[in-house]
């Protein structure tokens, strides 16, 4: 799989926020960008857009692209720290292996805290944790 840069459709541009371009990445460049987030650290999908749409000079970067590389990821290569992605505001992701559990146990195993008391479990106090590796 290679990265792509694809206009953003009219229908999605309420959807992504923006128009112009975006770039689709691979699962190889998410696992280098994945990377650089350390041990005890988040980071969010909204920050890998960020980061990614810099990278490639573009207005945005797909985000459903982004979970489908993660997705591969888990189950590919285990030790790129996929685990350490969370959903925008804290929640964790059912779609990793293992489901909500497992991402819960990767996480604490690293001393987060996470609630399991909402609907999705959060990780407590995420804004705190989240990496500082990307612009």
């Amino acid at each position: 799989m290679k990265d792509l840069i694809e206009e953003i459709p009219k229908t999605m541009e309420k959807f992504m926020g923006c128009a112009g371009k975006m770039v689709k990445p691979s699962p190889n460049t998410v696992a280098d960008l994945i990377a650089n987030i350390h041990s005890g650290e988040l980071a969010t999908i909204t920050q890998l857009r960020a980061q990614l749409a810099n990278d490639f000079e573009v207005q945005t970067a797909c985000p459903a692209a982004i979970m489908k590389s993660l997705v591969i990821l888990s189950k590919s290569n285990p030790d790129a720290p996929y685990w350490r992605v969370i959903k925008n505001k804290g929640e964790l992701i059912a779609k990793f292996p293992g489901g909500l559990l497992q991402h819960a146990q990767l996480l604490e195993n690293e001393g987060l805290k996470i609630d399991p008391n909402k609907k999705t479990p959060v990780v407590i106090d995420f804004k705190s944790k989240l990496s500082t590796a990307f612009s």
